[in-house]
């Protein structure tokens, strides 16, 4: 690394609320990080757009910011971790034809009907890796052309949200193979765009960005671009990758079988694999990864993290109070509430359905429920049940990955990770060993940084993430709770099941 010390690269992490740009020294060390927010346009019954000049705007303003004091000749290259499943349509030169259709748009439920009807719901997730859905971006682009046919006309290419900057950057109409995977268009095994799906989507092939590797530079900037980040036209623009597969990464998952919980709003058990792993039960979807030749087989569930702000701003008043007195954390007053009440919370069971649920269920009507409420039942034990059941959720997703081989330990990381109280009662109720990194809130930008350094030649591999994340604490099980939990276990899973038919009449109604 001699040739490259004393020069930086530049991380964006292109999340659905903001950017967060990080400057990164060739050492492994961040320098400085600066977030610039913006709008999320949620309108008519499932609807959610984003403006990409506020995209555009938000990384100008950001590199700006982190480059400050810095030689702008001493940036090799910039890379990202970008919220996944978007749909932008851009004319030959670049432009933005209409707002970008991000993940939490499902408008599209016509075309996913129609697209599982022509492919097969198992031939989709075999070719795939992933179930029809309104989320991704191949039924998105299916409803521009049958909704808005003079936009579908002009489209020269349909993008992904990093994939439009590197496109404001350089010129170029790419994505890179984990992203791919998230547009329900790809075949993972081949990594190539699946003209199967195209075909039946009624797509052409020439409507989609050329696929690239995450560490393959795309280019160098334009002047115009150049000018607009304060850097030199000379600077590297590496492809980077997804935020799902980035996670991985950042979490230092980059071998075959090393896996890791990623704690936040929602939450997912995934790791690295050599090979497509796709479960019996179709509980996992399988991305391509952002390490080469590798791939994350995921389960992801819907509200982790919001479901404790929910019982938060529901239950917890008391405790915000204190905290606001006190100037301390609300949440480190819920976790001495929790400690109040025993392992298995007296018996009470809550499922985190509160915005319907992916993995493990994949199903859009569930809603949220407390089950066995008894006299007996004090505010600590609904707390506690909330995590708890976050944490027999999780456990489901496990017992799917373990279909591939034993897991023996997990690597911990997410803003959410950050309390002992959550990550002792998720090592309980998993029945494994929780290692917690360090920078459990950075996995992605640092991601997106090792991206960049391997892709301009300052990292010889990716093996190098060890000098960017360190354990910090591990939380082994209690093998004490384990009859407890096995019990609220069944009763968990017996709840739903019970609970399905109800479902389904609340949604009708």
């Amino acid at each position: 690394m001699g040739t490259y010390a004393g020069k930086y690269l530049i991380a964006h992490d292109l999340g659905t609320s903001s950017n967060k740009a990080s400057l990164f020294s060739t050492e492994g060390q961040l320098i400085k990080s600066h977030t610039v927010p913006y709008d999320v346009h949620f309108f008519g019954k499932n609807h959610a757009e984003q403006d990409p000049e506020d995209w555009w705007a938000a990384i100008c303003t950001a590199t700006r910011e982190i480059i400050t004091g810095v030689d702008p000749g001493d940036v090799l290259g910039i890379s990202f971790s970008s919220q996944m499943q978007a749909c932008i349509v851009v004319d030959e030169n670049g432009r933005a034809l209409r707002p970008a259709m991000i993940w939490a748009d499902l408008r599209a439920q016509e075309e996913a009907r129609r697209l599982e009807e022509k492919v097969g719901a198992d031939r989709m997730y075999a070719l795939n890796g992933h179930r029809v859905s309104a989320s991704y971006s191949i039924e998105k682009l299916m409803w521009i052309r049958g909704h808005e046919p003079e936009i579908y006309e002009k489209t020269y290419k349909m993008l992904l949200a990093k994939d439009y900057i590197i496109c404001r950057l350089t010129g170029e109409a790419v994505t890179d193979y984990s992203e791919a995977s998230g547009t329900d268009a790809f075949d993972l095994k081949r990594s190539e765009w699946s003209q199967e799906i195209l075909d039946a989507a009624g797509i052409g092939r020439e409507k989609l960005p050329e696929l690239h590797a995450s560490s393959d530079v795309i280019g160098t900037l334009t002047k115009t671009a150049a000018d607009a980040l304060g850097l030199r036209r000379e600077t590297q623009v590496v492809c980077g990758g997804g935020d799902g597969p980035c996670s991985a990464l950042g979490a230092g998952s980059i071998k075959d079988g090393q896996m890791f919980l990623s704690f936040g709003t929602s939450a997912w058990i995934a790791g690295t694999s050599d090979e497509v792993f796709l479960d019996k039960d179709k509980t996992l979807i399988c991305f391509g990864h952002v390490v080469p030749g590798k791939y994350m087989p995921c389960g992801t569930m819907q509200a982790a993290g919001s479901s404790y702000s929910y019982i938060k701003n529901t239950l917890c008043q008391e405790e915000e109070r204190i905290a606001r007195e006190t100037g301390g954390s609300v949440y480190s007053a819920m976790d001495r509430l929790v400690l109040q009440s025993p392992a298995g919370a007296k018996g009470l069971v809550f499922l985190p359905y509160l915005l319907g649920e992916r993995s493990p269920r994949w199903d859009p009507d569930t809603s949220g429920s407390f089950l066995g409420i008894r006299m007996a039942h004090e505010r600590a034990d609904y707390v506690r049940a909330v995590l708890e059941g976050v944490a027999m959720n999780l456990d489901l997703i496990l017992q799917a990955q373990r279909e591939k081989g034993p897991i023996t330990e997990l690597t911990l990381t997410g803003g959410g990770a950050r309390g002992d109280v959550l990550s002792q009662i998720l090592a309980d109720v998993l029945g494994t060993p929780l290692h917690r990194l360090d920078n459990v809130e950075s996995a992605t930008s640092i991601a997106a940084a090792v991206i960049a350094g391997v892709g301009v030649g300052a990292f010889k591999d990716f093996s190098v993430v060890d000098q960017f994340v360190k354990k910090e604490k591990t939380f082994r099980p209690d093998l004490s709770n384990k009859k407890v939990y096995d019990r609220q276990k069944r009763l968990f899973d017996t709840g739903y099941q019970c609970l399905r038919d109800y479902y389904q009449s609340d949604a009708q109604i």
